[in-house]
């Protein structure tokens, strides 16, 4: 898919497990579920850091430029090293390691305990990177139309203004996790949902998407999974903008209104 959709998606996904997490007695404070939306909308453009073309490559420079050229050299040599003898050969590395659940789990992860650890700038950055990305997914056509400085500002402005709220009493630093020093370890969640939102969403593309590696199937360890292949569409096609993108509107704007105890 193509990034508003993925980044729709996110948004949508969140928003569903804050209504998810309001059935179940554990309401998500309000910043929790409107933080956790936009960071699921940002990292749902994120496993695309291997294809220099891809909104995320562009979005912060020549920084994300050169670390696009740095994972796709490394998601080329890791797919070289454990493909099998039935895995096709490739040229590079575009949806391969960051289309994987172990890529969604070790960033995710990794957010976590650079939040719980490096303290108020670990999650600022953490919130700037995915405010910038979200902006960039969500309100595209403005982003293009803007400056990256003007789009990085409103990211760091965003960033800074939303830290401080959820850093008031019972606004959701701790929300889950509510342990001594445990305060933003869900920044988490959010992007591990986010990366697994955008394979699935490539999933239903034509070329499939290797989510389950390293588990091999059908004698494939890079097996790209998908629907039947009639079922499947070409990113960017009718069906992911006349249906699948009003779909995650509906969708997202249902469980945030469940989520918020107006369903």
């Amino acid at each position: 898919m193509m990034g508003p959709a993925h980044s729709l998606s996110g948004a949508a996904a969140w928003l569903g497990v804050g209504a998810a997490a309001a059935a179940f007695d554990h309401p998500m404070p309000w910043p929790v579920l409107l933080v956790g939306a936009l960071l699921c909308a940002g990292a749902a453009l994120a496993p695309d850091l291997d294809h220099k073309s891809a909104t995320i490559s562009r979005a912060f420079g020549p920084v994300s430029r050169g670390l696009c050229e740095i994972v796709d050299k490394l998601s080329y040599a890791v797919y070289k090293a454990t493909r099998s003898p039935r895995d096709p050969r490739r040229s590079g590395g575009h949806r391969t390691l960051t289309h994987t659940w172990v890529w969604a789990v070790l960033i995710g992860g990794g957010c976590s305990v650079a939040a719980v650890t490096g303290g108020r700038w670990a999650v600022l950055a953490i919130l700037f990177v995915h405010l910038v990305l979200a902006v960039e997914g969500l309100l595209w056509r403005a982003a293009r139309m803007s400056s990256d400085i003007l789009v990085w500002l409103l990211g760091a402005t965003s960033a800074w203004i939303l830290a401080g709220v959820l850093d008031q009493p019972g606004n959701g630093s701790d929300w889950l996790f509510t342990g001594a020093g445990q305060e933003y370890l869900w920044l988490g969640l959010p992007i591990v949902l986010g990366a697994l939102v955008h394979d699935v969403g490539d999933a239903l593309t034509v070329s499939g998407c290797p989510i389950l590696w390293p588990i091999p199937i059908g004698r494939k360890r890079w097996y790209p999974i998908g629907p039947p292949k009639g079922m499947r569409f070409r990113a960017g096609s009718w069906v992911e903008l006349k249906v699948l993108m009003p779909a995650f509107m509906v969708l997202g704007g249902i469980g945030g209104a469940s989520a918020l105890g107006f369903l």
